[in-house]
């Protein structure tokens, strides 16, 4: 397994991100295309090399120009579904996306649909988000880890008047990380940081033992009195059994008293809001009454936002939530040719040695409608391609 250690010791920013993956080797000319595969007029990234204190590092710059208009996170999806980008690219930076809606939606007490990113601020956004992304998928990470964060102290000016650091964002995206203070007078970790990392942080802690292979160093904007302002990737891969374990939030709740086809609708939608899995498992409730047991699995971080969903769109009263261990295997995505056109497929490693594929539904779903065909049929097709892969 490939993972990457972010090792935070002078906090994170999307761009610091940009530069340790190139300085980690990926291609700086991939980072510069980006710009054209998103349609964004305007943008234009510089990569350079730069120093921070003792360390080499790379510095990449993002330069706006022409007007930009208001973005709200129903356009920023659609830029990233037109652009030409991997699914499981696509998919993750929609999800950070969404986090970092949510995040400023609870912040200006409106709704995810109503947020809209500053002009400028939105284009460096989605650069920084899409690039990071695209470069974990380009490097071939499969997991992340990351170290505590520093949050820095002071002000920062924003659109919104002076605020208190860590922003009011920032400090919601982080709710659940390990963090700890510093006397650093400066904005060590951005919104646009804090969304990638709780997105895409599978272990806040030290990963498992791995063979170092690279090492990225990321440069900030500034020069600190205190420290390098530099982020450090690691990336190696681990070897051993393909479990892994992390710590999960079960949300359960029963409900006798509502229409089940309403119920059924929560489903989709506690996907949508970053559930890891939702279930209804009917049961049988006092006075024999015959109910539903819904039960959601997420993120920790997730779990007072989606028990606050399911109060106000449920007839239930009270949300349970508890939080576990859960052992996984170790996965990743893959894409396969088919006659139906390309298909996503999970592939987990299994403990014992092998993998296993399953075709992603939407993908399979996608290539049957433009295709025409059964379901089972292009699933069927997408397995056998993928078992006629060097190594599968």
């Amino acid at each position: 397994m490939r993972i990457a250690y972010f090792d935070c010791f002078s906090g994170v920013s999307g761009d610091m991100c940009l530069g340790a993956l190139v300085s980690a080797g990926w291609p700086a000319r991939e980072l510069e295309a980006l710009a054209a595969r998103l349609h964004l007029d305007g943008a234009r990234v510089t990569v350079s090399a730069t120093r921070r204190g003792p360390f080499a590092a790379t510095r990449v710059e993002i330069e706006v120009s022409g007007k930009q208009p208001h973005r709200h996170l129903h356009h920023v999806t659609e830029m990233i579904e037109r652009g030409d980008l991997a699914p499981p690219v696509r998919d993750r930076a929609i999800a950070v996306f969404r986090r970092l809606a949510v995040a400023e939606a609870e912040v200006h007490g409106s709704t995810i649909e109503r947020v809209h990113f500053h002009e400028v601020g939105a284009v460096d956004a989605l650069l920084d988000v899409v690039g990071t992304i695209e470069g974990l998928h380009s490097l071939g990470i499969e997991r992340v880890f990351a170290s505590a964060l520093p949050l820095g102290g002071g002000f920062v000016n924003s659109e919104h008047g002076r605020i208190p650091i860590p922003a009011p964002a920032t400090a919601l995206l982080l709710r659940g990380a390990p963090v700890r203070p510093t006397e650093v007078e400066a904005e060590l970790v951005t919104p646009t940081g804090a969304a990638l990392l709780s997105t895409l942080v599978s272990g806040w802690d030290a990963p498992p033992p791995y063979r170092l292979d690279r090492v990225g160093t990321g440069a900030g904007g500034r020069d600190l009195a205190e420290q390098p302002n530099v982020l450090r990737i690691l990336i190696g891969e681990s070897g051993g059994l393909a479990l892994s374990r992390r710590e999960v939030a079960v949300l359960e709740t029963a409900i006798d008293d509502e229409n089940p086809e309403y119920v059924a609708e929560l489903i989709p939608r506690l996907i949508s809001e970053g559930a890891l899995d939702a279930m209804l498992v009917p049961t049988l409730m006092k006075k024999g009454r015959s109910g539903q047991w819904l039960i959601v699995i997420a993120d920790p971080p997730d779990a007072e936002r989606l028990a606050t969903l399911l109060l106000g769109e449920s007839s239930t009263l009270g949300v349970r939530v508890r939080h576990e261990q859960r052992i996984e295997l170790e996965r990743r995505t893959a894409e396969v040719e088919t006659r139906f056109g390309r298909v996503a497929l999970k592939i987990a490693t299994l403990p014992g040695g092998g993998e296993r594929a399953v075709p992603e539904f939407e993908s399979v779903r996608a290539a049957a409608a433009r295709s025409g065909r059964p379901l089972r049929e292009v699933a069927a097709a997408a397995l056998a391609a993928w078992s006629r892969e060097p190594g599968a």
